[in-house]
C-alpha cells in the first residue's frame, strides 16, 4: 500500500480545531480536465488533461527526496513578488501581502490552493485557486491566479463563489486573440470529491468563451505522484504545448489577432 505524502510542519503552531477543519482535505491531487469553448468568430473547442495539488499554504507536502523533482512547490511562481520587508519568501506570505493590499488581513486563518506544482523544473498553471479562511474556519475571500503562455500573470479577488459566480474586470490578456476588454464572471467553490471551476468572458457586442477546469479527487501518495507520471507525464509542459496548438488552430482558422496596444495589459501585472 503506497504510503500518504506528509506536509511539512506548520511554521506557525495551529491555531484551534476550526483551522484545522479548513484544510483537512490538504494536501490531495485532483485529476483534471481543462475545456475551452469559443463561439466567435469561429466555433472551436479543446481539452487536455492533467492533474493539480490541494494543499494547505501552512503544510506544503514533503515528498521523499527522490520523488521531490515531480513536485516542487516555489513561491516565485506565483503573485508578483517577495516580501518587502524581509520576510521568508513562501507562497503563504505572497497570499497575505495580496490580501494587505486590497486591506484584508488573513493571517490568523488557513489558505487551501489548487495548483500546479513544478514537475522537472517546469511548471505552467493557467489558473491557481486559493481559498482564504479566517482564525474560525470560515471561507472568506477566493482568489484566482491567471497565467498566460507569456509568463504574465494577475491575481483576481474574489468572495466566497459556492452559490454564485462573482465578476471581476478582465486585467490580463491571455492568448493573442483576445485583448483586454470585457468582465469575466467565476465560479470557484471549495473542493471536496470533486473540484468544479468555470470562468467565462462577457463583452458588450460579441460573445467571449466558457472555460472549465474539473476533476476528481485521489490520495496525495507516493504511489499516486509516480502513477501519473506515467498517465500524465510532464503534465505543466503538455498544458502549455495544448495552449500554443490551441492558439494555432485558431490563427489557421484565420481568427484575427489583436494589436499589440490592445495586448498591453490594463493594470500592472506580475511577471515569471
Amino acid at each position: 500500500m503506497s504510503r500518504p505524502i506528509v506536509a511539512k510542519e506548520s511554521t506557525t503552531r495551529r491555531r484551534g480545531a476550526a483551522r484545522k477543519a479548513a484544510a483537512a482535505s490538504a494536501p490531495a491531487i485532483y485529476r483534471t480536465r481543462i475545456t475551452h469553448l469559443r463561439r466567435t468568430p469561429v466555433h472551436h473547442y479543446f481539452e487536455q488533461g492533467g492533474y493539480s495539488w490541494y494543499v494547505d499554504l501552512d503544510e506544503l507536502p514533503t515528498l521523499p527526496a527522490w520523488m521531490r523533482p515531480f513536485a516542487r512547490f516555489e513561491a516565485s511562481d506565483h503573485f508578483a513578488g517577495p516580501p518587502a520587508d524581509g520576510r521568508e519568501d513562501t507562497l503563504r506570505h505572497r497570499v497575505d501581502d495580496f490580501l494587505a493590499g486590497h486591506g484584508i488581513d488573513m493571517r490568523g486563518g488557513s489558505v487551501t490552493a489548487l495548483l500546479q506544482a513544478r514537475v522537472l523544473g517546469y511548471v505552467f498553471n493557467p489558473v491557481s485557486l486559493y481559498w482564504c479562511h479566517d482564525a474560525d474556519g470560515v471561507l472568506r475571500h477566493v482568489i484566482v491566479e491567471l497565467h498566460n503562455i507569456h509568463g504574465e500573470r494577475h491575481a483576481y479577488l474574489l468572495p466566497p463563489t459556492d452559490h454564485a459566480p462573482a465578476a471581476v474586470k478582465k486585467t490580463l490578456p491571455m492568448s493573442p486573440f483576445n485583448d483586454s476588454d470585457g468582465y469575466y464572471l467565476l465560479q470557484a467553490p471549495k473542493p471536496n470529491g470533486s473540484v468544479d471551476v468555470t470562468i467565462s468572458l462577457h463583452r458588450e457586442h460579441t460573445p467571449g468563451f466558457v472555460a472549465t477546469l474539473r476533476g476528481n479527487r485521489r490520495s496525495a501518495s507516493v504511489g499516486q505522484v509516480l502513477a501519473l507520471q506515467f498517465t500524465a507525464p510532464m503534465a505543466p509542459l503538455m498544458g502549455a504545448l495544448w495552449m500554443r496548438i490551441h492558439d494555432v488552430t485558431l490563427w489557421a482558422r484565420r481568427v484575427p489577432l489583436v494589436s499589440r496596444e490592445s495586448w498591453a495589459p490594463r493594470e500592472p501585472v506580475g511577471q515569471s
